[in-house]
């Protein structure tokens, strides 16, 4: 059985947002830089939460070092595209056709020569519906605040 790794999320006040990794008595930082949407490892939070897919945060709650470049993966190199995917539809707006994320998706993998996670319309939809409930919380925190997550 896995053990859970809480990530508290810190809004900051320059160009730096924060994550705290807390694995056991262990805890690790990683810097964030603000992107106008909620934190790209955030983003990765509701990727790999919503799908159960296994990318940078469950491979860190698994025992990886929080860095900024880890060892290829296949699944954890599909869900940092799906991530991206994304990244993009948020700072866009938020309201691309699922389909049209996937065909985004499908030929970032090709280009990235990496599979794509089996991914459809109904997991895009519940992806960023939960993007949605961790963008409306993450705004409403002041400088300072942060908010806590467990995967």
């Amino acid at each position: 059985m896995q053990t859970a790794v809480k990530l508290v999320f810190v809004k900051g006040s320059g160009k730096y947002d924060r994550l705290l990794v807390q694995r056991g008595d262990a805890t690790e930082s990683v810097d964030c830089p603000k992107q106008r949407i909620i934190p790209h490892d955030m983003v990765h939070f509701a990727v790999e939460s919503v799908l159960q897919a296994r990318g940078f945060l469950s491979r860190v709650r698994d025992g990886e070092t929080a860095a900024f470049s880890m060892a290829p993966e296949a699944e954890s190199d599909g869900v940092e595209r799906l991530v991206e995917v994304f990244q993009g539809d948020a700072w866009s707006g938020g309201d691309s056709p699922p389909e049209d994320m996937l065909a985004l998706y499908r030929v970032t993998c090709e280009a990235r020569q990496c599979p794509p996670l089996a991914v459809c319309a109904d997991d895009i939809r519940a992806v960023r519906g939960r993007i949605a409930e961790l963008d409306r919380r993450w705004q409403a925190l002041a400088v300072g605040e942060s908010l806590e997550l467990e995967l």
